[in-house]
């Protein structure tokens, strides 16, 4: 049957789309309402900017906490959200913003390091909007689920090749808005190498003693459940390591590879003197074989796929059914908590001690919910 428009079917399909496209284009702006954080008592708020004026009034202008001890000792950094779509990565650090107690030493937090990447999804993957978690008074704590890239239109338009400057490293195009690509980053490139060099310099001119960058990773990928540590950083993540797996979290070491350029336990080794440290979780919305990706997912871990992959052998971390917002930031938690015991043991003199801050067992038992500061949203 041929069907025959009218100038009224017309107008009905154009007020459609308007409809379409205004309900749509609501959901994209709320991605750039800025997330809440409640610092703990101590934590003075600064602006990255302050360490390198580039990106000053800029996106990538993003928060920075620090909070100071009353013993002196050194500083550490803990750096979230080099990808939005790791959120566990976001809750460590906010975690700790919101609980730590630094007794000696200085604490540096950064909850959102590419704040970009927080304003929009990755396409075409079906990310959430959002995580929400229910505070210890029962409100609702909400946070963006965004992408692992910087929002395109700060990287627009992207080289079809993205050439990393301080070693030549060729990498694919869209690379040149992945943060952890572009370091030690550079101060008249692009907005991400420049938020790359603005964290480099933070490093560096606060004398960082051990800096940590957390991320997630997919089950089947070979480097999860891992801490990746430069040849610096080796002794102390080898001491930490035996900590860990003594305490029933079992965790690979690895060694920074030296030709893989771009990443901070890399470049904040080659370029600043603190001791970088990366760490992966193990995350199924990483992976490939995932199955409905919703808050549900990025939440709990379960997924039916990873249980038959399981089986087959196909994975990298042990997988029971789920991988828990709670497990994979107790992990994170863990994981610092026994740096920092070691830091203090090794160099007592550059330790940072911090009290207040949940390990595991209790992150498991309570929820990580409990332990983040109620706000009325």
């Amino acid at each position: 049957m041929k069907l025959k428009g009218t100038p009224l079917t017309a107008v009905l399909l154009l007020a459609l789309a308007l409809g379409l496209s205004a309900l749509a284009a609501v959901q994209f702006r709320a991605m750039w309402a800025d997330d809440i954080f409640v610092p703990a008592p101590g934590f003075e708020k600064h602006l990255l900017s302050e360490w390198f004026g580039g990106i000053k009034d800029t996106p990538a202008d993003t928060p920075v906490y620090i909070q100071e001890g009353t013993e002196p000792g050194g500083t550490v950094l803990i750096l979230g959200g080099t990808h939005p779509t790791e959120p566990a990565s976001m809750m460590t650090a906010t975690l700790f913003l919101e609980r730590a107690k630094v007794t000696k030493g200085r604490l540096i937090v950064i909850p959102q390091a590419n704040i970009m990447g927080f304003t929009h999804n990755s396409p075409q993957e079906a990310h959430p909007r959002s995580i929400s978690f229910a505070a210890a008074d029962g409100s609702r704590r909400t946070f963006r689920f965004g992408s692992r890239l910087t929002n395109t239109v700060h990287e627009w338009p992207a080289p079809d090749i993205y050439i990393h400057p301080a070693s030549g490293q060729q990498l694919p195009g869209k690379e040149r808005g992945n943060l952890n690509r572009c370091y030690p980053g550079v101060p008249d490139g692009s907005l991400t190498e420049r938020l790359a060099y603005a964290l480099t310099e933070l490093v560096r001119k606060e004398k960082a003693d051990l800096s940590f960058d957390l991320h997630e990773a997919s089950p089947e990928y070979p480097v999860v459940n891992a801490i990746v540590a430069h040849e610096r950083s080796m002794e102390l993540a080898a001491m930490a390591a035996m900590d860990l797996e003594g305490k029933g979290v079992p965790i690979r070491l690895e060694p920074s590879p030296k030709n893989l350029r771009g990443l901070t336990h890399r470049e904040w080794g080659n370029y600043t003197e603190t001791m970088p440290i990366l760490m992966e979780t193990g995350n199924p919305v990483q992976g490939r074989l995932r199955g409905k990706t919703d808050e549900r997912l990025a939440l709990t871990g379960v997924d039916k796929a990873y249980v038959k992959a399981f089986a087959l052998g196909r994975l990298y971390i042990p997988y029971d059914g789920k991988q828990t917002m709670e497990y994979r930031v107790g992990r994170h938690a863990e994981s610092i908590l026994s740096f920092l015991d070691n830091l203090d043991i090794l160099f007592e003199e550059r330790g940072v001690r911090v009290e207040g801050v949940p390990g595991l067992a209790e992150l498991e038992e309570k929820g990580v919910g409990f332990f983040l500061a109620p706000v009325k949203q």
